[in-house]
């Protein structure tokens, strides 16, 4: 017991629901908040990976279908925040330090002052093998799918899509520099959680209310010293990684085969 914890985290409010859900079992010590990667930067590498036309369908689908979700579910989402005690709050101020990059120098060294045994990363980017070997402790994170089948982004929405409910989940792993490869530590399914009320980002939150006690299992193994994990193979890693989709794609999953 007492090995340090800290996180690594987006700035938006599911990486605050995750600290504040830990901190009322664990004490986080310190919170680094990484910038992200510019909205150009992150558009360029999509139409390169995706094409234009796909790309552009995206974009629509999170300003057209993704605003008007998020407007009309705002009853929803506090019935998951209440029924699985949810905390929406800011981080605590005097925790957090903000860098451009954690990939960066910046970021290395202010891992290596830190000198965490366990960080918790969420919602940020891949973290580089550099960084994650410039300190001697393990990376766990929360990934919204469960892997290797879902890697990327929305792994619920698309296991729905493909009428595949047995692997509509969360995952909780170790980190590696791969894009959700890490070994894995536990995992859940939230089909049975699911109503005629959810959709694309109601599922996020089924996820999470899933995800929280598996994470906190993983982290009194690691104090305990008692980590177990499934290692992922290369021939069960593929190449499909799952984005956004686009507005075309979204309103034919809709209306044809009801997922929402």
């Amino acid at each position: 017991m007492g090995k340090k914890i800290i996180m690594i985290v987006g700035d938006w409010n599911y990486p605050k629901m995750v600290y504040h859900n830990l901190q009322s079992e664990f004490n986080i010590e310190n919170i680094i908040i990484d910038n992200g990667e510019s909205t150009s930067t992150l558009i360029k590498r999509r139409i390169k990976r995706l094409g234009f036309i796909h790309v552009i369908g995206q974009l629509l689908f999170r300003v057209i279908a993704v605003s008007y979700i998020n407007a009309t579910s705002k009853k929803r989402f506090k019935e998951i925040f209440n029924k699985h005690h949810i905390k929406e709050a800011e981080f605590e101020l005097e925790k957090t330090t903000k860098v451009s990059s954690i990939n960066s120098d910046e970021g290395r060294k202010l891992l290596n002052k830190l000198n965490p045994d366990i960080v918790v990363i969420v919602t940020t980017r891949i973290l580089s093998k550099k960084t994650l070997e410039c300190v001697n402790a393990k990376f766990i994170n929360v990934h919204a799918g469960i892997t290797p089948l879902y890697r990327g982004l929305h792994g619920a929405y698309w296991a729905l899509i493909n009428k595949d409910e047995e692997n509509c989940g969360v995952t909780v792993h170790l980190v590696d520099e791969g894009i959700d490869t890490g070994n894995i530590l536990y995992q859940d399914t939230i089909t049975d959680s699911i109503t005629p009320k959810d959709n694309f980002m109601t599922y996020t939150f089924l996820q999470l209310a899933k995800a929280l006690p598996l994470l906190k299992k993983s982290i009194r193994d690691i104090q305990l010293n008692n980590i177990k994990s499934i290692a992922n193979t290369k021939e069960q890693i593929d190449n499909k990684l799952y984005y956004h989709p686009t507005l075309w794609f979204y309103l034919y999953g809709r209306w044809f085969k009801g997922i929402k």
